[in-house]
């Protein structure tokens, strides 16, 4: 690809603006989209994303647009920052218009309910034989917003694909990896959101730092198994896309999935606490896919299996931790 001038950001949440601005403070011309007029013209008037990332600017040269066909002329570079289940819709959009060339670029942390499909998934079936990578890893957007040192890891099939994203991104503050174990990448990313849950009900519950170890080991350990099982390599979840997102989400006080569970384990109901906010909590929804996913493999999942169940049926979180805690005895060896 010829050199990069213009980075498109389609998606206004708060990881969308970061990367927007950490785009903008590397010198390349940046547009963001979104999909709501009226919240678009307030982020034009205002300059912060109130609802997303209060308290951080954008800056003025920064365009700000609810025309995707606007924010997509000339763009060099296509970075999808979407929830999962509206990928699809959006992209759709986006394969009406003039696309020459562009990279596309993940940073969406879901898989699709209906298809169980990662997003690069999507993207290539809706999309075509694009350029395609994925960004992912511990990166909490206040975090990133704020300067706070980073690491990330930037994954594509093609090397050369993954080593060009590698150099978009990479700052002094900001350093990113390459790996091109696409699989891997997207299904640690996605899946850690829904053991982050988990262990915000923990938290919810009074329970301790006993309590969130073993989630976090026993999470990861499920995370591997269906991950391989699906073709991904064991080692990458073992890196910045897995247990390094994991930890990060699990104990952060920014995480949306880590804070709704905490909610749930303070006796609130799933469905009550997301109609009380505007953020998309990407573990609800990923859990449905998760659970459907170890049964299409074939592979034991007892804490996305009882998340499911307290997000779906009802279940009372206390007896989820009981059921956990009395299942029958297992090696540790994975």
């Amino acid at each position: 690809m010829s050199k990069i001038k213009k980075i498109t950001i389609v998606g206004d949440g708060g990881w969308g603006t970061t990367l927007a601005i950490h785009c903008f403070q590397k010198s390349y011309a940046v547009s963001i989209w979104g999909a709501f007029p009226e919240y678009i013209g307030q982020l034009k008037k205002n300059r912060v994303n109130s609802k997303f990332l209060p308290g951080v600017r954008i800056p003025d040269g920064i365009d700000i647009t609810s025309s995707l066909e606007e924010a997509l002329s000339g763009a060099d570079v296509t970075v999808l920052a979407v929830p999962s289940q509206f990928m699809r819709s959006v992209i759709s959009k986006m394969s009406t218009l003039d696309l020459p060339g562009s990279l596309f670029i993940s940073v969406t942390k879901g898989i699709e309910n209906r298809t169980l499909k990662r997003m690069s998934e999507v993207a290539e079936e809706v999309l075509g034989s694009f350029p395609f990578g994925v960004l992912s890893g511990p990166t909490i957007a206040q975090e990133v917003a704020a300067g706070i040192p980073t690491t990330a890891v930037a994954a594509s099939k093609e090397p050369g694909t993954a080593k060009l994203i590698q150099d978009i991104f990479s700052t002094d503050r900001f350093r990113v990896y390459v790996n091109t174990d696409v699989i891997g990448v997207e299904l640690g990313g996605s899946l850690k959101n829904i053991v982050a849950i988990a262990a915000g009900i923990s938290d919810g519950l009074g329970f301790g730092t006993n309590a969130k170890a073993a989630l976090l080991t026993r999470g990861l350990a499920e995370i591997v198994r269906l991950g391989v099982a699906m073709g991904a390599d064991r080692e990458t979840f073992f890196g910045l896309s897995g247990l390094g997102d994991l930890a990060t989400t699990c104990m952060s006080r920014y995480s949306r999935n880590r804070t709704f569970g905490e909610e749930i384990g303070k006796k609130k109901r799933p469905k009550d606490i997301l109609k009380a906010t505007e953020m998309v909590i990407e573990g609800v929804t990923t859990a449905r896919s998760a659970f459907e996913l170890s049964k299409k493999y074939s592979v034991e999942m007892p804490i996305i299996e009882q998340i499911h169940a307290i997000l779906y049926e009802n279940k009372d979180p206390v007896a989820a931790v009981h059921d956990l805690m009395t299942r029958s005895p297992k090696s540790e060896v994975w």
